[in-house]
C-alpha cells in the first residue's frame, strides 16, 4: 500500500482539491479521501493519462524524414510518402523494432499517454517470410512496452491486397497474411504473446478496404475475438474513394456501412472523406472514429467533419499514427483548430451539457480511447482502477495563477511540454522530471539500433 497527496485529482465531474490517493500493491486506487497521511507529496494535478489509439511504431524511425521535399515530376502526397514508408519497413529487424518502440514509447509517457493501441502490420521477415515464432514482432512490441511500462493493445492486422481488386506488391511483402486461416494462426499467436505482459490486450482488424477482398472481410468480422476492439482504416485518401466507386460502386463508408456490421466495437481510422449520409451513419451506428490530427495534415490527408459527427452524438479518440507528433496535447490543438479553420466557427470542443473546450477534448478522448484499446471503465480516476496518472506542474506560470475550473483550458491551449511534472502508470512512477527511469538504457539501445539501419 502506497498513499500520495497531490495539488489535486481530476475526477469525472470536477477537481478535487488535495486529496490523498491511496494505491495498492499491483497500482489500483484503494481510497481516494480529503484526509489522512502521505507517504509521498506531489504538488501537481493528476489527470487521467491519455490513450493513443493509433500507432505504428516503426515509423518513429522515419519521423520527420518526408520533409525533404525533392522537385521531381511526381506529386509529393500521401502515396510518395507511403513508398518511403515501405522503405523502412524493410529496413527493420526485430532487434531494432523493439529498440525503436522502447524509446518511442518513453516519449509517448513522456508526454503524458499510459496506453498504446499498436495497429500492427509488420510481420514478416524483409523477404516476406514468417518468423519460427509467427508473431516474433508483435512480442518485440510487448516486450518495448514492458520494458517501458506502458499498458499496450496490440492488434495484428490482415494485410492481403495492395489495392481494390489488385495484387499486393513487392514492397508489402513483411505485412501479408496469405488467407483468412493464416491471419487467424497469427491472431492466436498474437493472443499468446500478450500474456507475457500483464498490461497488454489484443485487439483485431483490416488495414483498409482495399487491402482485402470481400470474402475475407466478412469472415474476419464475423469469426475474429468476440469482446475484442476492431480497428480499421477508412476513407483517408480521395484517390481511395474514387478506386472503392470504382471497385464497388459505392464510396468507402457508404460500402461499409451497408455490410450493417458496424457497432461500438468498431474504430474507424481518420474516416476524412464523408459526405453527411455517411457521417450520420457512422454516429448512428456508434462505431467510433479515430483521429490522428498530426499525421492527417503531415500527409495531406484532409480534414475530418467533427463537428456535424459530435452533433449526431459521434464519438472520437485520438493517436499518433505515423509518429510524427507524439503531444498528445498538440493533438487536441491540431485537431481543434483545423475545424475552426474550416467552420470559422471557435467552439468546436463543446457539447449543450459541456462548455469547458478543455474538459470536452480530455473527457472524449479519453473515454473513447479506453475503448479503442479494449478497456470498459466510464470514469476516470476512481477506486477501483489502476492509477494512470500524467502529472500537471501545480507551479507552472499559468496553471499556479489560475483557479481549478480554468485548469483544463489552460493546460489544453496554452500548456507547455516542460508544464508535465511526471506520468505514473499503475501507480509508479515511469517518468519523472521529464525523464524515464530507464532512460538511459533505452536510449543507448535505440541509437545503436539507428546507426545500423542507417537511415538517419
Amino acid at each position: 500500500m502506497k498513499t500520495y497527496q497531490v495539488k489535486g485529482i481530476l475526477q469525472q465531474k470536477s477537481w478535487l482539491l488535495n486529496p490523498f490517493v491511496t494505491i495498492d500493491s499491483k497500482g489500483k486506487i484503494t481510497k481516494i479521501a480529503s484526509k489522512g497521511t502521505s507517504d509521498e507529496y506531489i504538488d501537481g494535478y493528476l489527470l487521467p493519462g491519455f490513450q493513443n489509439a493509433h500507432s505504428h511504431a516503426f515509423q518513429y524511425a522515419m519521423s520527420g524524414l518526408a520533409e525533404i521535399h525533392t522537385h521531381h515530376s511526381r506529386k509529393d502526397d500521401f502515396w510518395a510518402w507511403r513508398h518511403a514508408m515501405y522503405e523502412v519497413a524493410l529496413s527493420v529487424n526485430p532487434e531494432q523494432l523493439e529498440s525503436i518502440a522502447a524509446m518511442l514509447y518513453v516519449e509517448m509517457l513522456r508526454n503524458g499517454y499510459t496506453s498504446v493501441a499498436e495497429f500492427h502490420y509488420l510481420h514478416h521477415d524483409d523477404q516476406g517470410l514468417p518468423y519460427a515464432h509467427i508473431s516474433e514482432l508483435g512480442e518485440r512490441l510487448i516486450s518495448a512496452a514492458k520494458t517501458t511500462g506502458i499498458h499496450i493493445t496490440l492488434i495484428p492486422i490482415f494485410y492481403q491486397k495492395g489495392g481494390f481488386g489488385l495484387p499486393a506488391e513487392s514492397h508489402q511483402r513483411r505485412f501479408l497474411s496469405k488467407d483468412v486461416d493464416d491471419y487467424f494462426r497469427l491472431l492466436e499467436a498474437s493472443s499468446a504473446s500478450i500474456t507475457h505482459y500483464e498490461n497488454a490486450q489484443i485487439g483485431f482488424g483490416i488495414h483498409s478496404l482495399r487491402a482485402a477482398d470481400k470474402n475475407s472481410m466478412e469472415r474476419i468480422f464475423k469469426e475474429g475475438p468476440k469482446d475484442a476492439p476492431i480497428h480499421l482504416h477508412l476513407a483517408e485518401q480521395l484517390k481511395e474513394v474514387d478506386a472503392c466507386i470504382d471497385f464497388y460502386g459505392e464510396r468507402p463508408a457508404q460500402w461499409l456501412l451497408n455490410q450493417g456490421i458496424l457497432n461500438e466495437r468498431f474504430h474507424l481510422i481518420h474516416c476524412t472523406h464523408l459526405n453527411p449520409q455517411e457521417v450520420k451513419g457512422i454516429a448512428t451506428s456508434q462505431a467510433q472514429v479515430v483521429l490522428c490530427p498530426a499525421t492527417e495534415g503531415n500527409l495531406g490527408d484532409g480534414l475530418f467533419s467533427l463537428k456535424a459527427f459530435q452533433n449526431q452524438g459521434g464519438k472520437w479518440s485520438i493517436g499518433t499514427d505515423s509518429q510524427i507528433n507524439l503531444n498528445p496535447i498538440e493533438e487536441l490543438r491540431i485537431l481543434d483548430y483545423g475545424q475552426r479553420t474550416k467552420t470559422h466557427d471557435r467552439a468546436q470542443f463543446t457539447s449543450e451539457h459541456q462548455g469547458d473546450a478543455g474538459k470536452f477534448a480530455i473527457d472524449m478522448a479519453w473515454h473513447s480511447g479506453q475503448k479503442a484499446m479494449g478497456e470498459k471503465k466510464s470514469n476516470f480516476l476512481t477506486v477501483g482502477q489502476s492509477l494512470d496518472a500524467v502529472i500537471l506542474n501545480a507551479n507552472a506560470p499559468l496553471i499556479s495563477v489560475s483557479k481549478p475550473e480554468n485548469i483544463l483550458a489552460t493546460l489544453v491551449y496554452s500548456g507547455q511540454p516542460n508544464d508535465l511534472m511526471g506520468t505514473l502508470v499503475n501507480g509508479q512512477w515511469v517518468i519523472k522530471n521529464q525523464k524515464h527511469l530507464n532512460q538511459e538504457a533505452v536510449q543507448t539501445s535505440f541509437t545503436k539500433s539507428m546507426r545500423q539501419i542507417k537511415i538517419r
